[in-house]
């Protein structure tokens, strides 16, 4: 299905489900205070038993009547998915017993003819009815009035909640109305180290059970989130030096956002410039390698940072005595050995490297980027780190994961949300098991309290961190509703009563579109389509896929692509056909990319390579429509992320294995240009300019530093190698890579795929002066369709469109993107006459090739060397 492919989903090394014979099935579902959904059940009377709350094994001590019913139009709304199944009416005379039903156990029973049938009951639709309105309404976790802290957490389901404070125990007291725990403090509370107690029936382990949980609003935690510590966010001894009068750099549209993709590991682990590497304070190292190539980059044109995940994450230990490491001499073996991923899995679940994909606690910053995890030092310095990035003349933007959690049931110490209203923050499947189509365990914005969570984190973000931006991860397994809610409520934010402006913070996610959520099943999804026109982006795969060649998970990656030599410098892979198949694909891709070049705009109308008439929409793309922008800044360019192989490593693989480093740096070149010069965001991965390799590496989520960290200084090479750019440090670990290692050994062992210091930087250079073509030219950020239909347009688009050109004119601008291996003439006969010349940023830019492109005026001809972009302007 369309955008499907896109996705690479790291397996998550902690999430387990729970074991089969713990595991109780629950097909009826109490969707509010009226109607019970029972899948499988018989049209014929029913009750749900429920338990004495105070007992622990939940002997039924009570009974709520039913009778077949069925659903009103709101409800089937609400819950499309259960409409084909059997409903019942909550008898008016029982509904009171609800509150009390739902703090112990309950079961739905039903006698036929057959005997009795039994099935759990699946509870967030009530427990939304009764107390969504009242709870959504609260504030949860530490909050401070007067330098006293109250607690408060909800838990509506629990027979008791105790605060667990500094050791001693602390009562809390219910509200009836919201289903919130609250115990208001001393001044004395804070710093203090808390946990919940919270006694509840949880129906996986079949017991009443007392939990000892961490809190899900935490602001602070100790090491390795064993506690939530009582902290003021707001508290002035948090804030580093500045912090109350930062000045950040001026915002732009998102449509004008220029984004690189960062892990906070990555960024310095091996940066020897670094006096913290691996941490959030290596980005107030002006002096280090890696900062003054954020720096260069955005002076070119680079206006955001978007960080991988920075929250509390559960995959690494956070203390680093307690981190371990590979224990050979990995930078001695060949080139491609495959002792080096042997060596690194051995300590991959407990090193210091993971992509942080396992939420833990949503809300505070990850402790094993911090000096001490212990702690408020993290708090503190992940705001020196926007400082940072913010005196660097880049915005922030953080990477969420509010679609699932690192675990859930009672057995898992990480599993926080479920261990304190058990069944109720996860979304469960019909059979009452919890999805997992997301990787781990999905959660579900679609009930009250998860969405109220993911708005409330978010908030805390922008206005206590200054976060400039966020990135939703796997955003159509969010409602669109609970997405345009934090649209709402950033907007809000004002810089007088907030201190940050919430209109100037930008969103964008992966808007891909399956699971049990797919095709809207469940409810309107913040996917691809559905984003259109609220102003919030989401990754467009169709260019990307264009550019590239093929898909993510092609059993030969050597499928090719526009950038990577389809049809115009074939590779003799059997995967591409052949030639006339190669020609009909490249020229569809160009298609592709030239909708993408839009903004991916749906209502574009040009002329495809066919000679029709067609609008963006009416490209197909896997058949679906390839547009699906309504405006500028709905899709965000890219041609590479942290999933799936770099860009360098997927050019390694399609072009022509004898292709010099220095022709793969060009089309490396080529490939970015397609984003950097789109409307719309654009993103690159950190490195790319670098021609940055994971050694072949498609979901590098735990392959630790030796595979994923960045090499600003090329010459910071292992032993015996003149440049390093991360090819060849091995074959890439098994778990997700070993069907390709046939492909990748040849690949790894050619030493003339590792391009040298002079290659790397002169590819990063090449990129920056197209990047500044971008800032400094209006053209490139215009704001609505009407504008893009008319001053963009792709003047040789037809049936003689040359294979593996575009040329594409924009305003007082034209484009040539030259993928082959000649040199090539583009003549536009409408031009010819009038006065044009090579951008001066390339005439007297760092690419001495493309320099050489010209144009010659009496005909309208422009000529450009072999694997090249040029820009002209009119004169």
């Amino acid at each position: 299905m369309a955008g499907a492919a896109a996705l690479a989903l790291p397996p998550h090394p902690r999430a387990q489900a729970v074991p089969s014979d713990r595991r109780t099935t629950a097909e009826a579902q109490w969707i509010d205070r009226t109607t019970v959904v029972w899948k499988g059940a018989r049209s014929a009377a029913a009750q749900l038993e429920f338990g004495d709350p105070a007992d622990r094994d939940g002997r039924p001590t009570g009974r709520i009547r039913l009778t077949p019913g069925t659903l009103t139009p709101a409800e089937r709304a609400a819950y499309p998915h259960l409409t084909g199944y059997p409903a019942f009416t909550v008898d008016p005379r029982d509904r009171a017993l609800a509150a009390t039903a739902l703090r112990g156990r309950l079961v739905a029973t039903q006698r036929t003819a057959d005997g009795p049938r039994t099935t759990g009951v699946q509870l967030p639709g009530v427990l939304d009815d009764l107390y969504g309105t009242r709870a959504r309404r609260a504030a949860l976790g530490p909050v401070f009035h007067g330098g006293r802290p109250t607690l408060a957490v909800w838990a509506p389901t629990a027979r008791t909640v105790a605060l667990e404070l500094a050791g001693r125990r602390v009562p809390m007291h219910r509200d009836g109305a919201s289903g919130v725990w609250s115990a208001r403090g001393e001044r004395d509370w804070t710093g203090q180290p808390y946990r919940y107690l919270v006694t509840v029936w949880a129906p996986d382990a079949g017991r009443t059970v007392t939990n000892a949980v961490t809190d899900p609003y935490a602001t602070a935690l100790t090491a390795d989130s064993a506690r939530s510590l009582v902290v003021d966010l707001a508290d002035p001894r948090l804030a580093p030096e500045g912090w109350a009068a930062l000045r950040k750099p001026a915002p732009v549209p998102l449509r004008r956002a220029r984004i690189q993709e960062l892990h906070v590991r990555d960024f310095s682990i091996e940066d020897r410039t670094s006096h913290h590497p691996g941490q959030y304070l290596a980005f107030t190292d002006t002096g280090s390698a890696g900062m003054r190539h954020l720096k260069a980059l955005a002076a070119a044109g680079t206006t955001h940072v978007h960080l991988l995940p920075a929250f509390d994450f559960s995959s690494v230990p956070e203390r680093r005595a307690d981190q371990q490491r590979p224990a050979c001499d990995l930078a001695a073996l060949p080139a491609g050995s495959e002792r080096q991923q042997e060596c690194v899995a051995k300590t991959a679940d407990r090193d210091g490297y993971n992509w942080g994909y396992d939420p833990l606690h949503y809300t505070v910053p990850e402790g094993s980027y911090a000096s001490d995890p212990d702690g408020t030092a993290r708090t503190v310095e992940f705001r020196r780190m926007v400082q940072g990035l913010n005196g660097s003349g880049l915005r922030t933007v953080m990477d969420v994961v509010y679609n699932h959690t690192a675990a859930a049931g009672q057995d898992d110490p990480h599993s926080v949300l479920d261990r304190i209203v058990p069944g109720y923050y996860h979304r469960l499947l019909d059979d009452g098991t919890v999805a997992t189509s997301t990787c781990c365990a999905g959660t579900a914005p679609e009930h009250t309290m998860m969405g109220k969570l993911v708005v409330d984190s978010v908030v805390t973000w922008a206005k206590q961190y200054k976060v400039d931006g966020f990135r939703f991860d796997l955003m159509g397994h969010h409602p669109k509703a609970n997405v345009l809610a934090v649209r709402k409520a950033l907007d809000a934010l004002t810089p007088a009563r907030d201190g940050v402006d919430g209109k100037s913070v930008i969103l964008y996610g992966e808007g891909w579109n399956f699971g049990e959520v797919a095709d809207d099943a469940r409810f309107v999804q913040a996917t691809q389509r559905h984003m259109a026109g609220t102003g919030i982006a989401t990754f467009n795969d169709r260019a990307r896929d264009a550019v590239r060649g093929g898909g993510p998970f092609d059993a030969d990656p050597r499928v090719q692509g526009f950038a990577s030599g389809l049809y115009t410098d074939p590779n003799s892979a059997p995967a591409n056909g052949d030639s006339a198949a190669q020609r009909a694909r490249l020229l569809h891709y160009q298609d592709l990319i030239k909708v993408g070049l839009t903004g991916n705009l749906a209502d574009y109308a040009f002329t495809d390579t066919a000679g029709r008439r067609v609008t963006g929409a009416q490209i197909d793309y896997d058949g679906a429509p390839a547009g699906y922008a309504a405006a500028p800044g709905d899709a965000l360019a890219y041609v590479d992320a942290h999933d799936n192989e770099t860009l360098y490593d997927a050019l390694a693989y399609k072009l022509p294995p004898g292709t010099p480093a220095a022709d793969r740096a060009r089309m490396q070149v080529v490939a970015l240009a397609t984003a950097a010069l789109a409307q719309g965001p654009a993103l690159s991965q950190a490195g790319s300019d670098l021609l940055r390799s994971k050694s072949l590496d498609r979901n590098s989520f735990n392959s630790g530093d030796w595979f994923n960290a960045l090499h600003w200084q090329c010459t910071d090479a292992p032993r015996g190698a003149a440049a390093d750019n991360g090819f060849g440090r091995g074959l890439p670990p098994a778990a997700d890579n070993k069907d390709k290692w046939p492909y990748a050994k040849p690949l790894l062992a050619d030493p003339a795929l590792r391009p040298d210091c002079a290659t790397q930087n002169a590819a990063s250079a090449a990129y920056r002066d197209l990047l500044r073509i971008h800032a400094t030219e209006p053209a490139f950020g215009l704001a609505t369709t009407a504008a893009v239909q008319s001053a963009l347009s792709f003047p040789r688009s037809g049936p003689d469109e040359t294979p593996g050109v575009l040329t594409m004119r924009l305003a007082d601008l034209v484009v040539v993107f030259n993928a082959t291996p000649q040199r090539q003439a583009q003549t536009v006969p409408a031009l010819t006459g009038r006065r044009y010349a090579l951008h001066p940023l390339q005439a007297h830019g760092a690419d001495r090739t493309t320099a050489t492109a010209t144009y010659d005026r009496a005909f309208g001809t422009f000529t450009v060397p072999p694997r090249t972009v040029a820009v002209f302007r009119r004169g």
